[in-house]
């Protein structure tokens, strides 16, 4: 056989090679294929290697169990939270900080609305993964407070102060997320996140930039003795006002 008639043969096998999806994204094609035709209980892992054209043992050096398959991602997010918050300096203001890192995982969930769409549906569906879901969502909630924990050290009351502002970031961001998840993907994340995330920054940080130049409202509150006449009122609120 000439070798001009063997080269077409290998540039053939490299062409298919590099159409094949990566293994790991084989069989997580593979799982939810499975779990939307059959139900995540009735989905067992070797019908998952079998659809996905592998050994159970390739199926376990990607992923310890059939509930990690469906949360692919969440371990190079949680990794790339972690580097986020640690590369920054001690001139960031924190709250900021561990709200910046919480976009990040939004933005994980936006890179793929359909994928996150079917998540969000058979989680739902079933207890186990809701409960696998918790546990993941409190890994960040500990990776937010050990950040803010540092920042705090030197604060009266730093660890409490930590512990709470962590927790209503990450209410605040699962809050966006099941809006942006219950429009089918289709809102804007990075807006609706913005949004609760604000409420966060003006409660225990600096307000986001969207607000800092607004002003705020002046609000005056009279006491007046029960009973006394509506001119009198009105008089004691043009006083406080400084009205003549």
């Amino acid at each position: 056989m000439s070798s001009s008639s063997a080269a077409p043969r290998r540039g053939e096998k490299a062409e298919a090679a590099a159409a094949k999806p990566p293994m790991r994204d084989a069989l997580v094609a593979a799982a939810f294929r499975l779990f939307l035709e059959r139900g995540y209980e009735q989905t067992t892992v070797d019908d998952i290697v079998a659809l996905a054209g592998v050994g159970r043992r390739s199926f376990f050096r990607y992923f310890p169990s059939k509930e990690d398959v469906v949360f692919p991602d969440h371990e190079r997010c949680l990794s790339d939270m972690t580097e986020f918050l640690a590369a920054g300096d001690a001139g960031d203001e924190p709250v900021g900080r561990v709200c910046d890192a919480a976009r990040l995982v939004l933005r994980m969930y936006a890179e793929n609305p359909t994928f996150s769409v079917q998540r969000y549906r058979l989680t739902k569906k079933v207890p186990g993964l809701r409960a696998y879901e918790l546990s993941v969502v409190w890994r960040y909630e500990r990776a937010l407070a050990e950040y803010l924990r540092g920042r705090f050290a030197e604060r009266r009351d730093g660890t409490l102060q930590a512990d709470v502002i962590a927790a209503a970031v990450v209410a605040a961001h699962n809050n966006a997320l099941r809006s942006w998840l219950r429009s089918d993907g289709q809102a804007d994340a990075d807006t609706t996140v913005d949004r609760a995330l604000g409420y966060v920054q003006s409660a225990f940080g600096s307000p986001p930039a969207s607000l800092a130049g607004e002003q705020p409202e002046d609000v005056v509150v009279v006491v007046s003795r029960r009973g006394a006449p509506l001119w009198r009122v009105v008089q004691e609120i043009e006083t406080t006002l400084g009205r003549d």
